[in-house]
């Protein structure tokens, strides 16, 4: 197999993840990921309303929107401005689902958090990154509702949640954090969404080609624990850094 990018980088060896936090003027949480060339600004918006669905109940809501802007990619995508596409009500529903898995709807009271995740650059993991950094925008905007006296931060948010690619090559090497490359040619692909006590929200896989065994599920599960131990890391250090 070719090395890997960037050069030298290890089989299951993360690419580098930078977490910047208050890059929006206007929103209550504001994170930019960068994931080696992948690129994703997470935005956090309280609404004090919830779905119809949900009103009176006394449970607010999280949920999500990702986009990927036209030139995220190597050639020009249109925007999706009537409907999202499969995939992405797919992906939109899969960081809903791992971001509410760590709140305490409850305790949130009648209101929502509308997480939006805009891909700028694309180069594999968005969804991965948009769960990781989203998190962290999440988190922002529950301090900045206890700051304005309305939640307790301690009753509402339970734990962090993050996200990791594992996959298996042609060559059948393990991979960890797979770029576009490794991803579009891969055996085996797998997402894992973990919270950082090490509990298992989502686990999405497919044999791209050959089918593969449980010991190869087992050793991509061990290599996604690591893995999801060091971006736990990385996002209490971005969490720790903002102002009380």
């Amino acid at each position: 197999m070719t090395e890997r990018e960037p050069k030298g980088r290890k089989q299951t060896e993360l690419r580098p993840i930078s977490i910047q936090t208050d890059v929006s003027r206007y929103a209550e949480g504001s994170v930019l990921i960068k994931s080696g060339n992948t690129h994703v600004l997470c935005t956090a918006s309280v609404e004090e309303t919830v779905p119809s669905w949900l009103t009176g109940k006394g449970r607010g809501w999280v949920t999500a929107e990702y986009s990927m802007l036209p030139r995220s990619t190597h050639t020009r995508t249109k925007r999706e401005r009537d409907k999202a596409s499969g995939r992405t009500q797919e992906i939109q529903r899969l960081i809903g689902r791992a971001l509410r898995s760590v709140v305490n709807l409850e305790k949130l009271g009648e209101r929502s958090i509308l997480i939006d995740c805009d891909v700028l650059q694309a180069d594999g993991g968005t969804r991965t990154a948009s769960i990781t950094g989203g998190c962290v925008a999440l988190v922002m905007a529950l301090k900045k509702l206890e700051r304005d006296g309305k939640v307790s931060l301690r009753e509402v948010w339970l734990d962090s949640v993050s996200a990791i690619s594992v996959g298996i090559s042609r060559s059948n090497e393990l991979l960890v954090d797979l770029d576009y490359v490794e991803d579009s040619s891969s055996c085996v692909d797998m997402n894992f969404v973990i919270t950082g006590k090490g509990l298992f929200v989502e686990i999405q896989g497919t044999a791209e080609g050959t089918p593969f065994s449980k010991d190869q599920m087992d050793a991509m599960t061990t290599a996604a624990e690591s893995a999801a131990r060091q971006i736990h890391s990385i996002q209490l250090a971005a969490i720790a850094s903002l102002k009380p």
